[in-house]
């Protein structure tokens, strides 16, 4: 019986923040054929402005502002609220199927919370969680998480404020934004800080890069295994980034990804036949 072990990518274009999010994509849609899969990637953007998939640029994002600062602004496939990226904030991404794990989404939250929340607390610190996806340490937020349950695959991502341009975050991003979907929210949410001024100290990146993995080890139960990408999961995120992440009409006017049928009948080639082989 082959044994599972957690798949760690360190796989990133931090100067390509489209690209980085089709990549994001592209695992989901990778390991939606694998008939088990854990994968663990850890990446970052230069400088970028992530808005989540069902959210009006308009009303998350100074817009005029981030371009006059030439700041992307990109779509991922999943909910919540904008987010600034730049290289002092680390990303991180969990992409499981396994038949033995309830899929719900509040499960999901759990597994990449747990993972997280143990990495913080082998770094000496007390994390709790807030509004049900916010990682918070002594009344400040330093990391939220997005899930989804698309293509038959856990996928949860989530940033980490390390040592990040808060000034920036402050001025592009519409805080709180406009026509919030959700009451009752803790204000905890919009109130941020880095973890490096948490802890008193100046963070490394690898510092955090092996707590996190081993993190996420602890609370799957699986050994890591370094890899690098595979040839089907780089040809998916081309084509994912020409076809969808790279185009105004997904990024920036909200076209539902089931509008782009041309992409969706070429992913679904490459999987088909991937599949066969």
């Amino acid at each position: 019986m082959k044994t599972m072990s957690l798949r760690v990518l360190f796989f990133e274009k931090p100067e390509n923040p489209y690209f980085n999010l089709a990549f994001e994509e592209a695992l989901a849609r990778a390991c939606s054929i694998e008939e088990k899969c854990f994968v663990l990637r850890v990446w970052r953007n230069r400088k970028a402005i992530v808005v989540g998939y069902l959210r009006n640029v308009s009303d998350e994002v100074h817009v005029s502002l981030a371009k006059t600062r030439n700041i992307p602004i990109v779509r991922r496939f999943t909910g919540g609220g904008a987010v600034y990226h730049d290289m002092g904030n680390l990303n991180y991404t969990l992409v499981i199927k396994d038949s033995r794990i309830k899929k719900t989404i509040d499960h999901a939250y759990m597994y990449i919370l747990n993972g997280i929340l143990t990495a913080l607390k082998n770094l000496g610190l007390n994390p709790e969680t807030r509004n049900v996806n916010d990682v918070v340490i002594n009344g400040w937020k330093i990391s939220g998480v997005a899930a989804s349950l698309r293509w038959n695959t856990i996928f949860l991502h989530g940033s980490l404020l390390i040592n990040a341009d808060l000034k920036t975050l402050y001025e592009v991003l519409i805080i709180p934004p406009k026509n919030q979907p959700y009451k009752n929210i803790d204000p905890v949410k919009y109130r941020v800080n880095n973890l490096s001024t948490i802890v008193g100290r100046r963070i490394s990146f690898w510092e955090i890069v092996n707590l996190i993995i081993d993190g996420f080890s602890e609370t799957l139960g699986l050994e890591p295994v370094f890899d690098k990408p595979t040839s089907l999961e780089v040809e998916l995120a081309e084509k994912l980034y020409l076809g969808r992440y790279m185009r105004s009409q997904w990024n920036l006017q909200r076209k539902s990804i089931s509008e782009f049928k041309l992409l969706e009948r070429e992913i679904c080639e490459v999987l088909s036949k991937s599949k066969r082989q």
